[in-house]
């Protein structure tokens, strides 16, 4: 596995190599190339990636804020691992976050914001459950919910959705058994509660939509 030089952020400007280090690192966690609570080693990984150690140690702070590794005195970074607290606690975040989203974004419309961003978020989301790719499947989920932070208008709000977004994606991902067909029906009756443009309804929608995932991802993790 290589870095890929011409790598793009979603601002259009080339990733720098910590970036990359740090979005291939993600993946393979994610994919389960790196186990839970399997050590990092750097020489591996900076042969694996074709890099020098430097973006590599420029990388991990970035994943153990992001929640995606631990680092410890001796041992280096250690790849985290889900438990029922590691599992609760992204619940429990998510449902403080997206249900004032939700309800954000649903007072944005209100006041005439465009909901094309959603739509397209949606829209995305449907191509790839037909496809059937699981991890495709996981960021069009991600992103969906993303684009309702976005959509709230609020700065402070897409900066902890950032953080989080990645444990997002890998809970998904290792949840992908779970029905997706269900997940994209939800996020219609999400999005038709949003373009109501009545808060209250889409607050108790969004709270509905992420809890009752919550015991079925136990379950999968489980199985």
């Amino acid at each position: 596995m290589t870095l890929q030089t011409d790598a793009r952020a979603e601002t259009g400007r080339p990733d720098s190599l910590s970036r990359q280090a740090y979005l291939a690192i993600r993946e393979g966690i994610i994919l389960g190339r790196y186990p839970q609570g399997s050590r990092l080693a750097e020489q591996r990984l900076a042969e694996e990636l074709q890099v020098s150690r430097v973006p590599l140690r420029e990388a991990v702070p970035q994943l153990e804020m992001d929640g995606f590794v631990r680092t410890f005195p001796r041992r280096g970074a250690v790849v985290a691992q889900w438990d029922r607290k590691a599992v609760d606690d992204l619940f429990d975040l998510r449902l403080c976050l997206e249900v004032g989203a939700a309800r954000f974004a649903a007072r944005q419309i209100s006041r005439g914001a465009p909901l094309q961003l959603l739509d397209d978020a949606l829209t995305s989301s449907q191509n790839v459950v037909h496809e059937g790719d699981a991890y495709q499947i996981a960021q069009a989920s991600t992103k969906y919910h993303e684009a309702i932070v976005d959509l709230a208008d609020n700065e402070l709000m897409k900066i902890l959705m950032r953080s989080v977004s990645g444990r997002m994606l890998w809970l998904f991902y290792l949840t992908s058994q779970l029905d997706a067909d269900d997940a994209f029906e939800d996020h219609v009756t999400l999005r038709d509660a949003i373009a109501s443009g009545n808060e209250r309804v889409a607050e108790s929608v969004a709270y509905a939509h992420i809890e009752r995932d919550r015991l079925p991802s136990f379950t999968a993790l489980a199985s």
